[in-house]
C-alpha cells in the first residue's frame, strides 16, 4: 500500500526557521533508512505558506488566496510517499523519526486510493487510459538531478 505521510508545520517552519544542521543530519539518516528499507518513494520540504497560494473552486469561478494560511496545525511543511506492507508498518516507521521540528510536531499518515479502490466505476479502458498516463510521468526527481547538477557546475568550489 502506498501512503502519504504528511509532516504538519509548526510556529517555527511557517516562521521560516530553517533546521540545524544536527536536525538535518538526523533527518538524511532517516531517510537513508527508508531508502535501504525499500520504503521511500519521494519526499521534500515545503517552504512557508506565506509563499503559498491556495485556490478555492466554487462551481466555475476560481479565487486565488495568498498565504500565509492562519490555522498552522492544518499546513503542510514536508512529506514523504511510501510503499509499506500496511498502516501499522508506517506507523512503526513514522515511531522512528527524528522529531522534524525543534518544537512538539505532529506527522499524519493517509492511505493513497488505488484504482482498484473505485470498484467498478473504473472502466477497463480508465484503467488502460491511468496505465499510459503513469507511463508518461517522469522518474521522480529527474528533472530535480538535473536542475541540482547544473547548480553544481556554476558554483565556485569551497574552499576549506
Amino acid at each position: 500500500m502506498k501512503v502519504m505521510v504528511f509532516v504538519k508545520a509548526t510556529q517555527s517552519s511557517e516562521a521560516g526557521e530553517m533546521p540545524s544542521t544536527e536536525l538535518i543530519t538526523a533527518m538524511m539518516e532517516y531517510n537513508q533508512q527508508l531508502i535501504d528499507a525499500g520504503i521511500m518513494l519521494g519526499g521534500e520540504g515545503l517552504h512557508p505558506s506565506a509563499k503559498g497560494v491556495r485556490v478555492l473552486f466554487s462551481g466555475a469561478e476560481r479565487k486565488v488566496n495568498h498565504g500565509p494560511f492562519p490555522t498552522t496545525n492544518e499546513i503542510v511543511a514536508g512529506y514523504w510517499l511510501w510503499q509499506v506492507k500496511s498502516m501499522e508498518e508506517a506507523i512503526e516507521w513514522v515511531k522512528r523519526c527524528p522529531n522534524p521540528m525543534p518544537e512538539e510536531s505532529e506527522i499524519e499518515i493517509r492511505p493513497l486510493f488505488s484504482a482498484e479502490d473505485f470498484g467498478e466505476v473504473m472502466t477497463p479502458e480508465m484503467l488502460a487510459q491511468e496505465d499510459r498516463m503513469r507511463d508518461q510521468v517522469p522518474e521522480p526527481d529527474r528533472w530535480e538531478k538535473k536542475t541540482r547538477a547544473s547548480l553544481r557546475r556554476h558554483q565556485p568550489p569551497l574552499h576549506v
